[in-house]
């Protein structure tokens, strides 16, 4: 979204415009939509714009729930934004250390300051890009104790906070089509600011859960977070709101609870197995904070062979933070051999899950051919240090 795209949106008939879109909802032919709103004698721009936000509301559900439907957003703002349970769990460690002055730098849209305000944490929003300070000017309206600036981190006075909140830009500037910037040095605000500030302030950082493990300073707390079964975020916390004893984190947040598995650092593997008879898929924020060897050992299991992030055991265990299979035969790799099994299964559903192994999923399922009746779930890895392919019943989803 550009300026003026911004300007023309904040006015009553655009307003009134996005009000129309949510009634109308997202069913309905596009063009006769656009045409019908400029035979009313809608602004071309403004009908635009107002369509571009109804599209942008929509997905935004997905991170915010009903809340996206009153909210503004970018493209690259709302791709970047923490999800609301997240940013709830962000405020709440805050809150629980009576930090509540709080500077959020690198804002964004709003989304960590949101869940903040909402918890009655006095909060100060800075971002360096005027529409995007806009934006989140507008989502934090509702929010007495949230105020937003436009400027840069460098430049922010925190005299009279008690603590900081980071999410670096870690896209290309801009507000639509950007891409994912690789190199941590050109970040905004720049790391070294970041990590300077947290020297100095209680500070959480939300960071990309790629985020090379090189870079995390030893006396950070580092928490890896899965919501729904994918890694969403790296957070970095500093002095008070880092626990005490804590280096590494797995949180995983899902409809049936936020369960952590944490520790003083990296756990050190189990030795590799021979294959039992079930299967365990530990969860991804688990194998980021490098705690695979606590999760075997909670659930009596080791790993089916060395580098590879599947463990094996002779029992179910029910655990939060890994996926159970139970293994019903071992086959070779070999795509002739598992077309005839499929054919020969009637198998139609098929799942297929790899790790060790360079093979795509979606093109092997393709040319495996199923067609059946029944489903299965096929897993390519190694076993052992060799190539094969487990044909197993998946038990549980993270429980």
């Amino acid at each position: 979204m550009e300026r003026a795209d911004l300007v023309s949106l904040l006015t009553p008939d655009g307003m009134a415009l996005l009000d129309e879109l949510a009634e109308q909802g997202s069913a309905g032919d596009i063009v006769a939509t656009v045409t019908r709103l400029r035979k009313a004698g809608h602004d071309p721009d403004v009908v635009a714009a107002a369509l571009t936000q109804s599209r942008l509301r929509v997905r935004g559900r997905g991170k915010f729930g009903e809340f996206a439907d009153r909210m503004l957003f970018t493209q690259a703002g709302l791709e970047q934004a923490t999800r609301i349970r997240a940013a709830a769990m962000h405020a709440g460690r805050y809150l629980a250390n009576d930090l509540t002055k709080v500077a959020d730098l690198g804002c964004g849209i709003g989304g960590d300051a949101m869940a903040m305000a909402a918890m009655q944490i006095s909060v100060t929003a800075v971002d360096a890009d005027e529409v995007t300070a806009a934006i989140a000017t507008h989502n934090l309206a509702p929010f007495e104790s949230a105020h937003v600036l436009h400027g840069s981190a460098e430049d922010a006075d925190l005299s009279d906070v008690s603590a900081v909140f980071f999410d670096p830009a870690r896209r290309t500037s801009g507000h639509t089509e950007t891409t994912r910037l690789s190199n941590p040095d050109d970040y905004s605000p720049a790391l070294d600011t970041v990590f300077d500030v947290a020297r100095r302030y209680p500070t959480g950082i939300k960071l990309g859960p790629g985020f090379d493990r090189d870079l995390i300073p030893a006396d950070m707390e580092a928490q890896w977070v899965s919501v729904d079964g994918s890694v969403v975020e790296l957070m970095l916390w500093s002095g008070a709101l880092a626990r005490d004893g804590i280096t590494r984190a797995a949180l995983v947040l899902s409809d049936d609870g936020s369960p952590e598995m944490t520790a003083s650092e990296d756990s050190p593997d189990e030795p590799v197995r021979e294959l039992g008879a079930f299967l365990y898929e530990p969860d991804g924020a688990v194998i980021r904070a490098r705690l695979i060897g606590d999760l075997a050992r909670a659930v009596g299991a080791g790993p089916i062979s060395d580098g590879i992030a599947y463990l094996t055991g002779d029992s179910e265990s029910a655990t939060p933070f890994a996926t159970c299979f139970r293994i019903i035969e071992q086959l070779p790799l070999d795509e002739k051999v598992l077309r005839r099994w499929v054919k020969g299964n009637d198998i139609g559903t098929l799942e297929i899950k790899k790790r060790g192994v360079d093979i795509d999923p979606a093109a092997f399922r393709k040319r495996l051919n199923p067609r059946g009746s029944r489903s299965a779930t096929l897993i390519l890895t190694r076993v052992g240090g060799r190539h094969a392919a487990l044909v197993t019943e998946r038990l549980t989803d993270q429980a």
